[in-house]
């Protein structure tokens, strides 16, 4: 399932079926994260986590590598709609995240 959730994801992605929500626009601004990492990084995308119960749709936590930097993006999946939508995207930092930045510190 995660794998076929994967390849839903980058297609979306890929076909630019996307909802960029407003805060992920307000976070990548005040983050230093361009539209462009998230676009451009889809062929190294790996999930890490699922939020299968979310309130609204099944998201997923997607690791990202964008020109040497580690991104995390949040992606709720609307397999209704054929698109997904972009919750959130940050840098992980060691303090949270263990070596490699795809599994939490506890």
């Amino acid at each position: 399932m995660v794998i076929e959730v994967l390849e839903f994801i980058k297609t979306c992605i890929r076909r630019h079926r996307i909802h960029w929500t407003y805060h992920v626009n307000m976070r990548l601004e005040g983050r230093f994260i361009p539209r462009e990492a998230i676009l451009s990084s889809v062929d190294s995308y790996e999930i890490i986590e699922e939020y299968l119960e979310n309130k609204y749709l099944p998201s997923y936590l997607v690791y990202a590598e964008y020109k040497g930097e580690i991104i995390h993006i949040h992606i709720a999946t609307d397999l209704k709609n054929d698109r997904v939508t972009i919750v959130t995207a940050y840098k992980p930092t060691s303090n949270k995240w263990k070596e490699g930045f795809k599994k939490r510190r506890k």
